[in-house]
């Protein structure tokens, strides 16, 4: 059987984790790597010890792609997902909070069903996603994530308006509003905001409250949610990508899981 020919978004810190993991899967050939063009010596750099068949390019290979990765941010979504869509190349979104520009999730669905392809959400730092899209079936009535992680994840952020984050001495709400305005103003932390909402009640009735918190030096996320269904309460404590303390290392964990999803024959 071919090996399944994967183009990835992306050489950062996720994107590099990712072909770590990868490198020595049976069945899979990472054919392109896509990233801007200042970025470019650097991607050649990493594929050289990570993947060293891949094309370096700025733009996802019209042909020979069976698969594509987004790990690269919110503008690639429309870049490059949204063409290779188009194309019937099936597509892996991590950037889920993207999805809280008005139009984009329409635009998703539109060139997936022009190419007959599939995108699909990677549920990255955060679980019970099935469950929580399973009770919106049944009657899923309220949903609240809360965020909480150590002051330093928050610079760089709107956090830091009217606040010395490195200051703080105890937890610090920095954010509580919808989902759409948390992915909107913290589009690098607030990833799993999106997730649970579109797996849930949608980006304008889910409920988000973000916490700077210097007690902790994990990434806590907590899910609450009840209904018809009945309720259940998610608390996770992810460790931090050591090279990006603002995502989770799940994040690259559930990325490549959902690439692997497409090379086995039983899958859950």
């Amino acid at each position: 059987m071919a090996a399944l020919k994967l183009a990835l978004i992306g050489c950062g810190a996720i994107g590099t984790a990712v072909l770590e993991l990868l490198r020595a899967d049976a069945g899979l050939q990472v054919a392109a790597i896509v990233v801007p063009g200042p970025s470019l010596a650097g991607a050649r750099a990493v594929a050289a010890q990570l993947a060293p068949g891949a094309v370096v390019a700025e733009a996802v290979p019209e042909a020979g792609i069976d698969l594509v990765l987004e790990a690269a941010g919110h503008a690639a979504i429309e870049a490059h997902v949204l063409p290779a869509l188009r194309r019937g190349v099936r597509c892996i979104v991590a950037s889920v909070g993207a999805l809280s520009a008005p139009g984009l999730p329409e635009a998703l669905e539109q060139a997936a069903r022009e190419g007959g392809a599939q995108v699909q959400l990677i549920a990255g730092a955060i679980g019970a996603i099935d469950a929580l899209a399973a009770a919106r079936i049944g009657g899923l009535e309220q949903v609240r994530y809360t965020g909480r992680k150590p002051p330093r994840a928050w610079q760089g952020t709107p956090a830091e308006e009217g606040r010395e984050l490195a200051a703080l001495t105890e937890p610090t709400v920095i954010f509580e509003g919808s989902a759409r305005q948390a992915a909107q103003l913290y589009p690098k932390n607030a990833n799993v905001a999106a997730t649970v909402s579109l797996a849930g009640l949608g980006l304008d009735r889910t409920t988000v409250r973000l916490i700077a918190d210097p007690g902790v030096s994990e990434n806590v996320h907590q899910v609450e949610a009840e209904g018809a269904f009945g309720r259940f309460e998610l608390t996770m404590r992810n460790q931090p990508l050591a090279a990006n303390p603002k995502t989770s290392a799940l994040t690259v964990y559930s990325a490549v899981r959902a690439v692997r999803q497409h090379l086995l024959p039983l899958s859950v």
